[in-house]
């Protein structure tokens, strides 16, 4: 019979994983419960408690659906997310070859409100299909490699929040992929759309995630920001988001995903022109691992 004595439990868990497991998922698991046994005796977990976190990991299943996933929002709410961009990213950093000439893009979460099958848009088009109206801007630039050359049919996906604070899947009252569209590069590497100046807005509070922030006397809300997802034969597939610099919560975001590479001006467009503001923003993308 196993030994589960208190000083020989938690080896005698570890040690019930079988001779099939992977490496990895042997390396993952081992630490993970060690981890977790390590924190419950740190803070002498109770059974109210234990189960009391059993019934949030249900009520996060039980609130998510395909447009809203909860898990990823309470992670978001620990910085976990965030955590594992900024250990992917240094990882990708190390492999970047001594003649690059410029640092890639940095990466940022994906977030729980990415669609795939948006619409393929012209260069130059707006994402805005109706909805609540809001300040007009132009965001515009390059995508080029590491090594300084355009990158031809990049494929460019970009979403944002509209003007009242909320994304197209959670507002009954805006288009189907409102404020969501993909652009592909020209042979300069070019791309360009126009939307709306994005605002900052909470993330969703009414469950779980919302019960952690209250729990921690935090607020939900993140900066104004425009989201990118850049997949480009290769290269290495970039996500981030880009935040505007005079946005309230750009120093507090909820989620912990700013990164100063990823702050941007919006500057006033010269007079005359069809919007009320202009970005230029370049994306540097990473060669293939393979």
């Amino acid at each position: 019979m196993a030994e589960l004595s208190m000083e020989a439990f938690t080896d005698t868990v570890i040690n019930a994983m079988g001779p099939n497991t992977s490496p990895r998922v042997r390396e993952v698991m081992t630490a993970l419960i060690r981890h977790m046994h390590d924190f419950a005796r740190e803070v002498k977990l109770t059974t109210p408690e234990y189960l009391a976190a059993c019934d949030f990991v249900v009520r996060i299943g039980q609130i998510s659906d395909e447009k809203r996933n909860e898990g990823i929002l309470a992670s978001d709410v620990f910085g976990l997310e965030s955590l594992v961009d900024f250990l992917d990213q240094a990882a990708s950093s190390a492999e970047v070859t001594p003649s690059a000439t410029s640092e890639p893009t940095s990466s940022a979460i994906l977030g729980p409100f990415w669609r795939e099958h948006s619409p393929i848009l012209e260069n130059g088009a707006s994402i805005v299909q109706g909805g609540p109206q809001g300040e007009s801007v132009l965001v515009q630039g390059r995508v080029l490699s590491i090594d300084g050359k355009p990158v031809k049919d990049a494929m460019v996906a970009v979403w944002e929040d509209a003007p009242n604070g909320l994304y197209e899947q959670q507002d009954p009252n805006q288009p189907e992929y409102n404020l969501r569209g993909q652009f592909r590069t020209d042979a300069e590497g070019r791309y360009a759309f126009r939307g709306w100046r994005p605002v900052p807005y909470p993330i969703p509070f009414d469950g779980p995630a919302g019960d952690l922030l209250q729990m921690m006397d935090r607020h939900p809300n993140r900066p104004g920001h425009f989201h990118f997802r850049v997949r480009a034969p290769g290269h290495q597939e970039l996500v981030t988001q880009v935040f505007d610099r005079e946005s309230k919560y750009v120093d507090s975001d909820s989620v912990f995903a700013v990164k100063e590479s990823l702050i941007i001006d919006f500057k006033p467009a010269p007079e005359g022109t069809d919007t009320q503001y202009v970005v230029d923003y370049d994306i540097h993308l990473q060669p293939s691992k393979t």
